[in-house]
């Protein structure tokens, strides 16, 4: 289903969904609804802010609705959660839980929950819902973006009391019909999976490993069975269709293997994450003997021993293919140690045999500010900017490094950070400081003018709905 976990201190108003009667939801209004949920929560600090894990899961999801055809704008990103879970919302925008990317034993794993979810919005199972809507189904639906405005799941009897309310609301056979969905995303995610290139076995075979996890009392495998209910019976459904494609014994690519290992740091004490590394190379308890030494090398890097994570960071770069976010490590570790100009080589040699690496160009910034070389840096993000004048990151970037040295720029700026993330209260007001501030760019002040008109609009049409 479309939700995930609701945490009363987090609840924003729900999206306008409509009187009863109405005809089912455009896809616009599904874009308006993903678009202000997404918002929310951003603002509640729970949408993971690291460019190699987002752009990751933008890869492997466009891989994914590629091979679907579906026409659709998707948004992938990741939530900064440790349970197992992912979620779907209108408008083609899908959230994965960080406990989702660690409990994957394999990129299929991942790809077969990613193919279920892009399945419920290309069947637009939403506007069908709402199609066929009575008072009572509303009431499902109100409760499952309940549980989307939070992306926590840290009280867990909070969340499903929530959903059981507005469930209870509703006849059987509504929940049946939700049941329904269930399986078509299963059925349609299952193509989905294959045609990208994943063995279409993985998905049954991840639903049933964690059904046999919730038997014992595995509460992070709950959250996504309470959420994705997982019968025997879908199960065995799934098992038999995947019987029917050939075996492909796909490896998983490396970014998988590091992300998994940048994220898990997240969920270590720094005092545990290096043990933790050393026991599992000891034991040769892992995925990739490569990964672990990425993920040993971040944890040295926490403790600021530069010369072991520069060491484990080496170890890492002998046994992996070049990736960049190898690059982005060994830089790190430089700029960390003050190792300016080699932290520079670093993301210049990426660059050259990885030049799109969001993380590499922004780091390549980060680090011709450490150097002093911030009229270089501004330079690199306007020429970023033109090219994707939409990146909410960037513009902030841009305006740090304006700061109080142009502050009509550095309103501006801040006003198209808020602007792109839909946060039009927060842009207007950095328009209108910019509007107040000293300059004489007439052409800066001619765009902030106009998109203070258009975000006024804006604010004026969502507050009359």
């Amino acid at each position: 289903m479309f939700a995930i976990a609701f945490t009363p201190a987090l609840a924003a108003p729900l999206p306008d969904l409509g009187n009863v009667g109405e005809e089912a939801l455009s896809q616009a209004d599904e874009a308006r609804i993903g678009r202000e949920i997404l918002s929310q929560i951003r603002d509640a600090g729970d949408v993971v802010q690291d460019a190699e894990v987002n752009a990751y899961l933008a890869r492997l999801g466009k891989r994914i609705t590629s091979a679907a055809a579906t026409g659709n704008d998707f948004t992938f990103f990741a939530v900064d959660d440790n349970s197992i879970n992912a979620f779907a919302m209108p408008g083609g925008v899908i959230g994965v839980h960080t406990g989702l990317l660690l409990a994957a034993q394999s990129e299929g794993e991942l790809a077969s929950v990613l193919s279920h979810e892009v399945a419920h919005v290309t069947q637009r199972h939403l506007a069908r819902m709402r199609e066929t809507s009575t008072h009572s189904q509303l009431w499902i639906l109100a409760a499952v973006l309940a549980g989307v405005l939070a992306s926590r799941s840290g009280n867990s009897d909070a969340t499903f009391g929530a959903l059981n309310a507005g469930m209870g609301m509703a006849a059987q056979t509504q929940l049946a019909y939700s049941r329904d969905f269930e399986r078509e995303a299963d059925r349609i995610g299952m193509h989905y999976l294959t045609d990208a290139g994943f063995d279409a076995r993985t998905m049954p075979a991840f639903f049933e490993r964690l059904q046999q996890g919730n038997r014992y009392n595995d509460n992070k495998a709950l959250s996504f069975l309470r959420t994705h209910p997982v019968t025997s019976e879908r199960i065995s459904e799934g098992q038999d269709r995947a019987q029917s494609q050939p075996v492909r014994m796909k490896p998983d690519s490396t970014d998988f293997l590091l992300v998994r290992e940048k994220l898990r740091l997240n969920t270590l004490s720094p005092a545990d994450a290096v043990p933790y590394y050393q026991r599992a190379l000891a034991d040769r308890r892992f995925l990739s003997e490569g990964a672990q030494h990425y993920g040993l090398a971040r944890a040295y890097l926490a403790q600021r021993n530069f010369a072991a994570a520069q060491q484990a960071a080496s170890d890492a770069v002998r046994l992996l293919p070049a990736d960049p976010m190898l690059y982005t490590l060994q830089a790190e570790i430089a700029l960390s140690a003050g190792q300016t100009q080699q932290a520079l080589a670093h993301y210049r040699q990426g660059l050259t045999a990885f030049p799109a690496s969001r993380a590499l160009l922004l780091g390549e910034v980060q680090a011709l500010i450490a150097s002093g070389q911030q009229g270089v840096a501004l330079r690199q993000v306007q020429a970023l900017l033109a090219r994707h004048p939409a990146d909410a990151e960037l513009h902030r970037l841009a305006a740090r490094l304006y700061g109080e040295n142009d502050a009509l720029s550095y309103h501006a700026e801040l006003g198209h950070a808020f602007y792109f993330e839909q946060m039009f209260e927060s842009a207007l007001v950095q328009y209108r400081l910019a509007s107040a501030a000293k300059g004489d760019n007439f052409y800066l002040r001619s765009s902030v003018e106009a998109r203070m008109r258009e975000v006024e609009k804006a604010l004026k049409a969502r507050a009359a709905k």
